[in-house]
């Protein structure tokens, strides 16, 4: 088959597995924390992923960390993965729905600009606005029953998110491994730091994990950490950032219905209402990306997995 008709091919299945592979995460997460304690599972499923990522990075040749690299990817892991995800599944665990999570977590690019504030960065007044109704959003969110019946979940997910968003920007000025090889340092350490985190708290396994719960776990790491990042590191090489990174406004929709109709999820009307402010307010920050000019292949370092 010409290369001509491949690529359309290749750039749709990219789009699908970051749009449906990473909205889907959250139901897993779920699903997994069932028969998980969180921080344990979120430990593992990094440890197992970075490992992997990182063996197959080494044996076709690419550089081990330096100590200064290694030192810089812990501080983004420890940011993105163990405050970030871990927060996610710990948020769940404590009866979050899978939606609302993710719908949470759509708040990320408007914690993004704030933070930029802090490193010179100047908004635009259509990113104002959009920063702007996205707080009307956060507000919306936090008035429906589901983070009402859950105050700890709910600071949990937004402190994930602010985790996410700070470690996205702050990785812009360090000097992080080159590549997916960035990725696999902060997997390792951000799972290291996980399972400190599972023992210091003192989780314990009651049980052995169900099938689901094994099932769960390695979709997380096969799909969730792995494919889903490459597919995204291939956007990045093929179309314009803005593109790559419209997982924000599609993942909330994505987990929400995969909730409703795989974990009898409910999602109520101040829900709704603010799933379609925050996802407006990622579109109005995310317009004045489409305008660029894409940008050399070079990976965004904050956008690590799901």
């Amino acid at each position: 088959m010409p290369a001509s008709r491949r690529f359309p091919l290749l750039l749709i299945g990219a789009f699908l597995a970051l749009y449906l592979v990473w909205g889907s995460t959250y139901l897993f997460i779920r699903i997994g924390v069932e028969s998980w304690p969180p921080m344990l599972m979120a430990g593992v499923r990094f440890l197992i992923a970075g490992g992997l990522l990182y063996g197959f990075l080494r044996w076709r040749g690419v550089p081990a960390p330096t100590w200064p690299q290694w030192r810089a990817a812990g501080a983004i892991g420890f940011l993105l993965l163990s405050c970030g995800n871990g927060g996610v599944t710990v948020a769940e665990h404590a009866g979050v729905a899978s939606g609302v999570a993710a719908l949470a977590v759509a708040t990320v690019p408007l914690f993004t600009l704030l933070f930029g504030l802090l490193f010179g960065h100047r908004n635009s007044k259509l990113e104002w606005a959009g920063i702007a109704l996205g707080l009307v959003g956060i507000g919306l969110l936090n008035l429906g029953s589901n983070l009402q019946a859950s105050p700890i979940g709910a600071a949990l997910i937004i402190f994930a998110a602010a985790s996410w968003a700070f470690g996205s920007v702050w990785s812009k000025t360090l000097p992080l491994p080159q590549g997916p090889m960035a990725s696999a340092a902060e997997m390792l350490v951000g799972g290291a730091v996980l399972l400190l985190g599972s023992v210091l708290s003192g989780e314990r396994m009651t049980q052995v994990p169900t099938a689901a719960g094994w099932g769960a776990l390695a979709y997380l790491v096969f799909f969730g950490s792995i494919l889903a990042f490459s597919a995204y590191m291939y956007l990045l090489k093929h179309v314009r950032p803005a593109a790559a990174t419209s997982y924000a406004y599609v993942n909330p929709a994505v987990a929400v219905l995969l909730g409703i109709v795989f974990a009898g999820e409910q999602i109520g009307a101040e829900e709704c209402v603010a799933m379609a402010v925050i996802i407006g307010a990622v579109v109005l920050i995310g317009l004045p990306q489409w305008r660029k000019a894409p940008e050399p292949a070079q990976p965004l370092k904050g956008e690590i997995c799901k």
